[in-house]
């Protein structure tokens, strides 16, 4: 006669607690190479120098084009939320987007003869006491003069990062700064 085994297949509690352990091992490696947080901060980067290059192409149209220009007063200042950013000294604060000059950037696009090259004006992702967008002119010479802070270390780094003044061009380390005059 045949012996019949009646052993039951399967793991044991010991062998699935250290599979358990070795895929949160894993977990935890990979989300310390990764570094989610520090991916997150550049993408915002990423947009502050995509919004700031649409502007300040947005600008340049409206010089070219516009008979008269009018870019704002005397050493105006604006930023993009309350209160004004750290450093920036006594900017006006103008939370509003629109285009018709009436925004954080007083250039009404609409002049443009083919219209505003913008749907609104750019809001930094951020938009705190710490990052935000900033607009700089002196109406006199027509300049100005576009600023933002980044936050990755990528882009922020004082030699590698775009805020450094052989990177930007301009006269600021702590602000990446975009425009025809930056040395405000």
């Amino acid at each position: 006669m045949k012996k019949i085994c009646n052993m039951k297949k399967g793991f044991t509690l010991i062998e699935l607690l250290v599979v358990i352990a070795i895929l949160a091992i894993l977990a935890t490696v990979i989300v310390v190479i990764i570094n989610p947080g520090e991916l997150l901060k550049q993408a915002r980067d990423t947009s502050r120098i995509s919004d700031l290059a649409a502007l300040n192409s947005a600008i340049a149209l409206y010089l070219s084009d516009v008979a008269t220009p009018a870019i704002g007063t005397v050493a105006n200042c604006t930023a993009s939320l309350s209160p004004v950013p750290d450093g920036w000294g006594s900017c006006t604060v103008v939370t509003s987007t629109a285009v018709s000059g009436a925004g954080w950037v007083p250039i009404n696009f609409t002049t443009i003869s083919s219209g505003s090259p913008l749907a609104r004006l750019p809001i930094d992702p951020v938009n705190s006491a710490t990052y935000a967008y900033a607009y700089k002119s002196v109406l006199a010479n027509l300049t100005y003069e576009l600023d933002a802070k980044m936050e990755s270390t990528k882009y922020s780094s004082v030699t590698t990062g775009v805020m450094r003044n052989e990177a930007d061009g301009g006269d600021d380390v702590n602000y990446y700064e975009i425009g025809n005059k930056l040395d405000f």
